[in-house]
C-alpha cells in the first residue's frame, strides 16, 4: 500500500508528458480516493484505543494460541496491538513517516512471538484479522460519513491488502529468523551441558537444569560410547550408519578426537537394560574400520564424567583395524592400555627377547602364542586356527620358553605372557 500511495503522489507532481495523457479520470480517481482513505484513517486514529480493544477481544476469541498470552499480561498484550495498530493505519496516511516505524514494531512482534512458542500461523491469522477489522472500519465509517464515496475505495482496496501482506512476509522473516537463533541457543546450551557432563565439570546445582534440558533422569544409570573413524548424521546416525538397539536413549556430543554418546540405561539398582551392556554392544551396528568403546555403568549425572573416562579406556583397548569393545569384558587389555609405559615395559621385558630373531620367525611365534591363549591353552585347537599339527604348536611354545625363560604352565608367567601380548598388540599395532 505505501509504495503504491507514493508513487501516485508523486505522479501528481511529475511533469506533463509529452503526449496527452490518456488516463486522466483514472488518475483522477486514484487521488480521491487516497483522499477518501486518507480521511476514515484519520477517524481510525483518535478512535485507536477503542479499535485496540475490540482487536484484542477479538483474538482472546477467535485465536487459542494467543488468548493464553492475553489472560497472563493483558497489557503487554494491549500495548503490543495498539502500538501495531498506530503505526500501521498511520502507514496508510503517511507512508515516509511510519513505514519503517511499522515494520520495526512487526519485526519485534514476530521475535517476541517466536520466542514465546506462539506458532506462526497464529501470528500470521492475528496480523490478518487486524488488516481485516481495519479495513472494515475504514468501508463503514466512509458508509456512515460519505456512503457517495464508498466506490472510490475500491480503486485501494488492492494497496491495503497488499500492505497487510507486506507485513505478514515481516512478521514471517522476523519469526523464523528468531527461530534459528533460539535453535542455535538451544543446540548450544544443549552442547554445552553435554561437554560439561562428559569432562566432568558439571556443576552439582546445575544437574537439574541439565537433566530437563537433555531429558534424561538425573538419578538415572549411565553408560558412555566413545566412537572414532566414523562419521555421524545429523541424526545421530554415522555414515556407514552407526546403529543402536532399538529403544536406546542416547544423547550424543562430538569431541575433538572421538564422538560420544551418553547412554540412558534405566534407574539403578534394576537392570543396566533388558539384555545388560553386553546386549546393547552385541545389537550395535559399527561401520566398517570404525572403533567403538563402552565404558562401565555409573550411577547419576555427576558421574557421567567418569563413564566417559571409562570409555576412552575402552576405545584404546579397540583393535586398529576396528570393532567395538566393552570394557567389562576386557579388563586386562583396559589395564595395558590405563598404564601405556608399564605396558610397553612389560612387552619388552617379556617378549624383547624375540626381537633378536628374524622377523618371520619372531611373527610365527608371536602369532603361535596368540592362537594358543585364544584356544584357551588348548594345543589341538590352536593348530586348527593355525594350519598346522599340534605338535608343531608344542615345539613353537616350548622354544618360546627357552628363549624367554617363561613357564607357560606356571600361572604367573601365562599372566605376564598374556599380558604382554596385549600390550604389543595395542601400543605398538
Amino acid at each position: 500500500m505505501p509504495q503504491v500511495v507514493r508513487s501516485r503522489v508523486r505522479a501528481l507532481h511529475a511533469p506533463p508528458p509529452v503526449a496527452p495523457a490518456p488516463r486522466r479520470f483514472r488518475s483522477l480517481a486514484d487521488r480521491e480516493a487516497v483522499a477518501v482513505l486518507h480521511r476514515a484513517a484519520r477517524v481510525l486514529v483518535a478512535a485507536l484505543p477503542e479499535l485496540t480493544d475490540r482487536m484484542v477481544e477479538a483474538l482472546r476469541e477467535r485465536e487459542p494460541a494467543y488468548r493464553a498470552a492475553i489472560e497472563a499480561d493483558p497489557a503487554e498484550i494491549w500495548q503490543e496491538v495498539h502500538q501495531s495498530l498506530r503505526h500501521n493505519v498511520g502507514s496508510l496516511i503517511r507512508p515516509r513517516e511510519f513505514r519503517e516505524a511499522a515494520h520495526r514494531t512487526s519485526r519485534r512482534i514476530g521475535e517476541v512471538r517466536a520466542e514465546q512458542g506462539v506458532p506462526l500461523d497464529a501470528v500470521l491469522h492475528a496480523f490478518r484479522m487486524g488488516g481485516a477489522m481495519v479495513w472494515q472500519d475504514l468501508v463503514d465509517e466512509t458508509a456512515r460519513r460519505h456512503p457517495e464515496d464508498i466506490r472510490l475505495l475500491v480503486h485501494v482496496a488492492a494497496d491495503v491488502w497488499n500492505f497487510v501482506d507486506e507485513h505478514c512476509g515481516v512478521v514471517a522473516d522476523a519469526y523464523r529468523g528468531a527461530e534459528r537463533r533460539l535453535a542455535w541457543r538451544r543446540e548450544n546450551r544443549h552442547r554445552l551441558m553435554t561437554a560439561a557432563l562428559l569432562d566432568g565439570t558439571a556443576r552439582v546445582a546445575d544437574l537439574p537444569d541439565t537433566a530437563a534440558a537433555l531429558g534424561l533422569p538425573e538419578d538415572g544409570r549411565y553408560a558412555v560410547l566413545a566412537l572414532r573413524d566414523a562419521r555421524r548424521s545429523p541424526h545421530g546416525a554415522a555414515h556407514p550408519p552407526l546403529e543402536l538397539p532399538a529403544g536406546t536413549e542416547a544423547v550424543w556430543h562430538a569431541g575433538p578426537e572421538a564422538e560420544y554418546a551418553v547412554l540412558s540405561l534405566g534407574r539403578p539398582g534394576g537392570a543396566d537394560r533388558a539384555d545388560g551392556l553386553a546386549g546393547l554392544a552385541a545389537g550395535m551396528c559399527v561401520p566398517p574400520g570404525a572403533r567403538a568403546g563402552i565404558g562401565s555403568a555409573v550411577d547419576g549425572l555427576a558421574a557421567v564424567g567418569d563413564a566417559r573416562r571409562l570409555a576412552d579406556t575402552a576405545l584404546r583397548a579397540c583393535p586398529a583395524d576396528g570393532g567395538t569393545v566393552l570394557l567389562d569384558e576386557h579388563l586386562p587389555a583396559a589395564l595395558v592400555v590405563s598404564s601405556p609405559g608399564l605396558g610397553a615395559a612389560l612387552a619388552d621385558r617379556v617378549l624383547g627377547p624375540l626381537d633378536r630373531l628374524d622377523a618371520a620367525d619372531r611373527d610365527v611365534l608371536i602369532d603361535t602364542l596368540t592362537a594358543w591363549f585364544d584356544a584357551d591353552g588348548s594345543a589341538p585347537r590352536a593348530g586348527a586356527r593355525l594350519y598346522c599339527h599340534r605338535n608343531t604348536v608344542l615345539n613353537r611354545l616350548r622354544r618360546f620358553e627357552q628363549l624367554t625363560g617363561r613357564c607357560l604352565t606356571r600361572p604367573s608367567d601365562a599372566t605376564e605372557v598374556s599380558l604382554a601380548l596385549t600390550a604389543r598388540r595395542l601400543l605398538t599395532g
